[in-house]
């Protein structure tokens, strides 16, 4: 028990750090060959901090532990919203530009009813086991596309107004960071998904329930590092844009390939609630920046206790 929990936080680590240093690598090549800012905070950010969640899906579907897929996403983007932005609100208000709340946010709401439909298909027949099939993996990329399309627009309307900055590495660094990233990535993902595994065997409790908290927590660290230190430095919009770009990421990606490239993944315990309070997480972000465009204290208070009622849940129901 105790090896493995020492293992666990060692390949935390690595996948922490290897995002790190795949996000720095990758910037800095996107800036060598002159892609725009705004590019690279939509797309190699959020995928950066959306890693360890890719590296750790893959490695729990082709080692039969599916349910664990599932759980780290649906885990990592409440703790995105409830728990990191309503942190950041509830320390620092931050202003929510207008084209996030009119098309990014509800693009996090869309993917998140996407995969609650997806997932239960015995809303239509109650016969038929609730599971991801290649056929639904390749439903969420195509709808991932769409996403990709509105990115593109972005680069194309803000490409003028983007001015030239300084690759923080020259290329052979850029790649070789980025290179030594993906790497600490995929290591660290081994020993989470093995350990975690056993984890949850060791105190006979679901996978269900250890990768909604442990594991979704852990691969949640670097989109909580990232927001917090542009937090700190005035960076509201890369703060948000970072979780809402993850949280789509997560299910595009995340469970969109392995479920279209491995096979299908397994719905298991997962019941209405969990996937309930992933959408309510963003309906309740759209509605408390809506009016006001910030995120403050008082939406951060809401957002907190909203993460405290659901974790209570999920721990007395494990």
């Amino acid at each position: 028990m105790i090896i493995s929990i020492i293992l666990l936080i060692i390949g935390f680590v690595f996948l922490i750090k290897g995002a790190d240093l795949f996000v720095d690598g990758a910037s800095s090549v996107a800036q060598n060959f002159k892609i725009p800012k705004i590019i690279i905070g939509l797309t190699i950010v959020a995928f950066g901090t959306s890693a360890p969640e890719l590296a750790v899906s893959i490695k729990a579907n082709l080692s039969g532990s599916s349910e664990m897929v599932l759980g780290n996403v649906v885990g990592s983007n409440i703790l995105n919203i409830l728990l990191i932005l309503g942190m950041s609100g509830l320390f620092s208000s931050m202003s929510v530009k207008d084209n996030t709340v009119k098309k990014e946010i509800p693009f996090t709401i869309l993917f998140s009813t996407l995969l609650m439909t997806l997932s239960f298909d015995n809303m239509f027949d109650k016969n038929i086991t609730n599971i991801i099939t290649r056929t639904d993996g390749i439903v969420i990329l195509l709808f991932f596309l769409i996403f990709i399309y509105y990115l593109v627009t972005v680069m194309i309307n803000d490409r003028k107004k983007e001015k030239d900055e300084k690759p923080k590495y020259n290329i052979i660094l850029s790649f070789a960071f980025t290179i030594l990233g993906l790497l600490g990535i995929i290591f660290g993902s081994n020993f989470v998904v093995d350990n975690a595994t056993n984890i949850a065997k060791i105190l006979n409790v679901s996978e269900k329930m250890i990768s909604l908290t442990i594991v979704a927590f852990g691969t949640s660290l670097p989109e909580l590092v990232t927001s917090v230190q542009a937090s700190r430095k005035g960076e509201n919009d890369i703060a948000i844009g970072n979780i809402i770009g993850s949280n789509i990421f997560n299910i595009g990606v995340v469970v969109g390939i392995p479920a279209a490239l491995i096979g299908q993944i397994n719905v298991g315990g997962f019941n209405y609630i969990d996937m309930l309070t992933m959408i309510m997480s963003a309906v309740l972000l759209f509605m408390l920046t809506f009016k006001n465009r910030k995120l403050g204290r008082f939406e951060g208070i809401v957002m907190l206790g909203l993460f405290v009622f659901y974790y209570t849940y999920v721990i007395i129901g494990g």
